[in-house]
């Protein structure tokens, strides 16, 4: 009997001790499922006032360049030091002489000619007017009237001809010597003195200085954003927009101011882009370490566009399927609104419609995202602080 009631005593005991504990033990908790709601990053919406622009690339063209052509034929006697490639000169300036002897002596001929035919015609002017005379008085006959009035007028149509060919004489001798149609620079020459140059042959090429012009490609829906005459007609109402050029030169990067004057005639049907014509005035002007902008120079242009008011700038991961974004709504559930997108360019979109100023706007996607399902938005005062250390206030390509 002993040996039965000593287990059973010891059982009884741990039963005892066990419901001590669990009687003097911490009582659990009820806590709530976790929220599995997807996280997302937001951008609240400001709307801005932003100066669109665009960037393209060009070379330096000279707006205005011809041949020197001879217009006589000869041997060259003198050329001026500027006649040389890179050579400078000025309108007016005497580039090229060509010997003149055989043209002064065709100046002389002709002035021998002229008076030869002017005496000619005073002696045939006095017999017409004797044989007036005479006819009056009928103390002549009717052809030797009508010759002295044929040798009268053969006279005059003589004199006539010598004066256009010393008017002939004298433009060639003038143009034995070659000047310089404006102001520019030598581009390339193919003559020296000594050489034999034949009449309309060209022996240089040469451009003006006051104007260098940039064609620069843009893609034709950049031109909604220019005020530019599409049509080739001037409207002195619109000013003309800026453009900012930018090149390295010498190992350092300079700029220069020019306006966009007008577009070429052409679209090409492949690309889709238009030249748009930059125009920079007195480009061999230099203003401090500032080179000149010298024809041939690759350059980066900004052109100085539009400036529209009340317009978003969304980072381009807010854009979702269909160009759609996703708005948070006060109870954390998204809506889905179609946009209107202006542009978009880099990391940027470009809005006018689709949502309010203050909505909050998810940047992040959302799988398998669904109509007023809930979203869980990270703080927006950290969203706001990253995007303001980078703001945008220009638009460009």
């Amino acid at each position: 009997m002993k040996r039965i009631a000593v287990p059973v005593l010891i059982l009884l005991l741990g039963f005892g001790l066990a419901a001590a504990i669990i009687a003097t033990g911490p009582e659990l908790e009820q806590q709530a499922p976790p929220d599995s709601s997807p996280l997302v990053r937001t951008w609240r919406a400001i709307p801005e006032t932003v100066q669109l622009t665009i960037r393209a690339h060009g070379t330096v063209l000279p707006r205005t360049e011809s041949d020197l052509i001879p217009e006589v034929s000869g041997r060259v006697v003198r050329a001026s030091p500027a006649l040389v490639s890179g050579g400078f000169f000025k309108q007016g300036e005497v580039l090229l002489e060509i010997e003149a002897l055989d043209y002064q002596a065709a100046v002389e001929e002709a002035k021998a000619a002229l008076a030869s035919t002017r005496s000619e015609l005073d002696s045939a002017k006095r017999a017409h007017t004797r044989q007036i005379d005479l006819s009056k008085r009928r103390l002549t006959s009717e052809s030797q009237a009508d010759d002295a009035l044929n040798r009268y007028r053969f006279a005059q149509a003589a004199l006539r001809e010598a004066t256009a060919r010393l008017a002939r004489a004298r433009r060639d001798l003038a143009r034995t010597r070659l000047l310089a149609p404006f102001d520019g620079r030598v581009r390339s020459e193919q003559v020296d003195v000594g050489q034999f140059v034949n009449r309309g042959a060209p022996v240089a090429r040469l451009y003006a200085t006051d104007v260098a012009e940039v064609r620069l490609p843009v893609h034709d829906e950049e031109l909604a954003f220019l005020n530019l005459a599409l049509n080739g007609e001037a409207q002195p109402e619109v000013e003309q927009p800026v453009v900012i050029l930018r090149a390295e030169f010498a190992g350092r990067s300079h700029t220069w101011e020019g306006r966009i004057v007008r577009t070429e005639g052409e679209l090409d049907p492949q690309t889709r882009m238009i030249n748009v014509i930059a125009q920079v005035e007195a480009p061999y002007e230099t203003m401090g370490d500032r080179p000149p902008l010298a024809v041939g120079l690759f350059v980066e242009a900004e052109i100085i566009g539009a400036r529209v008011h009340n317009v978003f700038v969304l980072p381009r991961s807010a854009i979702q399927a269909n160009n759609q974004v996703y708005v948070v709504r006060n109870d954390n559930t998204i809506d889905f609104r179609d946009i209107d997108i202006m542009r978009m360019v880099a990391e940027n979109v470009y809005v006018t419609e689709g949502f309010e100023s203050g909505e909050l706007i998810s940047l992040s996607t959302v799988s398998n995202a669904i109509e007023g399902m809930r979203v869980r938005p990270m703080d927006t005062d950290d969203t706001q602080a990253a995007q303001t250390t980078a703001p945008v206030r220009d638009s460009s390509t």
